[in-house]
């Protein structure tokens, strides 16, 4: 036997976790299933329309449970991760995170960028220094853990 639903309340519920809802995907969760939980309200015994209101609110459920359940085992779970000073030091540089580099590599990179940050040629002097600092974290990397 299928659950007796109160079609109209959860169209309710679900328009408010639709406008008020910080996290985007429940709210884009509850945007889609809004008009499939009115079309249940108003055709209340067609067992189909009911069925695919149930699938929405399931949806819906299943992502506030995913963002209420607790995260055992999950160290900083939804965190975002803080990039180490050598990611840093790549993306300054525009290099890829997960590619072994050589001294050539980060030498051509800083020489292509720093043509546009050099405080001569128009570009920021602080913006100048960390491109070199980057440059330098990169080919010495040893010398600047202790940093």
């Amino acid at each position: 036997m299928a659950p007796s639903v109160n079609w109209s309340e959860a169209g309710r519920i679900a328009a408010e976790i639709s406008r008020g809802s910080a996290n985007a995907t429940l709210r884009h969760a509850a945007e889609q299933a809004l008009p499939v939980m009115h079309q249940a309200a108003l055709n209340g015994a067609d067992r189909d329309m009911s069925a695919a209101a149930l699938r929405c609110l399931g949806g819906i459920l299943e992502i506030i449970n995913g963002r209420a359940a607790p995260s055992f085992g999950r160290r900083s779970a939804g965190m975002p991760q803080q990039a180490t000073p050598e990611e840093r030091a790549r993306k300054a540089l525009g290099l890829p995170l997960a590619v072994q580099l050589t001294c050539d590599d980060v030498h051509r990179a800083y020489r292509r960028l720093a043509k546009t940050m050099h405080p001569d040629h128009g570009g920021s002097e602080q913006a100048f220094l960390d491109l070199t600092a980057a440059r330098d974290l990169l080919i010495h990397p040893r010398a600047h853990k202790n940093a």
